[in-house]
């Protein structure tokens, strides 16, 4: 089981109830991007299908700089046009 901080406990999944540690646990060993932050943590992207969707969305999880504890995640709208195109 994967470590989180309180601020994604208390806040992210709070304001983001289509996340869910599973979710992000799932981004983190299947993404399709990795990269360290000036500050140490680390971004994951990865696609995900929503429950009642039928497109994968690009959610991105940001680690803390040691690599497993859930910190923040989204869905990651600009993602295609930053690295894809």
């Amino acid at each position: 089981m994967m470590k989180t901080t309180n601020y994604f406990r208390n806040s992210v999944l709070v304001k983001r109830p289509y996340l869910s540690e599973e979710i992000c646990r799932a981004v983190i060993a299947n993404h399709v991007r990795k990269e360290l932050q000036s500050d140490g943590r680390f971004c994951y992207w990865g696609e995900i299908t929503f429950p009642g969707e039928h497109t994968p969305r690009i959610v991105r999880v940001v680690t803390l700089d040691d690599g497993e504890t859930i910190h923040n995640g989204f869905k990651d709208r600009n993602f295609r046009r930053r690295f894809l195109l």
